[in-house]
């Protein structure tokens, strides 16, 4: 039998405490792009108990993929936005999820991201990262940005940090390797960046 929600939130206040916990319920974070990083990083907020998710990708989910980026085989051809959602609810079956099946651009991501007070962003090429990184600080200069650059290969783990670049910027990865020359993704190496923008987001969040 499904637990009910308030037994969900007794649950993740024994472990969190109850002030927390509500702040965690009470937040809303938008994932952009839901690949090796995105996916793990909808999942720790979940498992946290965030209470809304904005998920946003363009993309389907496709057998090369799954080497890294939490979906199932079963999933394969789906929206990435609709599978990860499904995934989402099966595990915190009460987080207010949206998702959307769109190519983020600087003209919409005003709109679509303007409500929302966390932003990560989890795509996997360079010039989507710089447009999202450029858009949001320049139109939505009051939202928390968590970014990732660099977590590719399989070199050591404890090079991929979190820094704080500007009051609302914050960005994760060893800020180097690169997929093309650092001998691909590796899903290990991918989740603990994934594991330090959702982390910063949950610090933030209890910070505010």
């Amino acid at each position: 039998m499904l637990p009910t929600e308030e037994e969900f939130f007794a649950a993740l206040c024994e472990r969190h405490g109850e002030v927390l916990q509500r702040k965690f319920a009470a937040a809303s974070v938008a994932v952009c792009g839901l690949g090796g990083l995105g996916s793990n990083v909808a999942i720790h907020l979940a498992r946290a108990g965030v209470g809304a998710l904005q998920l946003l990708d363009c993309d389907f989910v496709e057998l090369t993929n799954l080497n890294r980026q939490q979906y199932l085989p079963s999933q394969i051809g789906m929206e990435k936005a609709k599978a990860m959602r499904d995934n989402i609810r099966a595990i915190a079956p009460y987080c207010d999820i949206t998702a959307q099946t769109v190519r983020l651009n600087e003209r919409n991501v005003p709109v679509l991201l303007d409500w929302c007070p966390f932003i990560c962003e989890c795509f996997d090429r360079a010039d989507q990262k710089a447009m999202l990184v450029n858009t949001v600080l320049e139109r939505l200069p009051q939202a928390y940005l968590v970014a990732a650059s660099g977590m590719a290969g399989l070199g050591s783990a404890n090079s991929i940090q979190t820094r704080q670049i500007t009051p609302h910027f914050y960005l994760c990865g060893d800020g180097t390797s690169d997929s093309a020359q650092s001998g691909g993704l590796f899903s290990a190496r991918v989740a603990v960046c994934a594991a330090h923008q959702a982390n910063a987001v949950l610090r933030l969040i209890a910070n505010t």
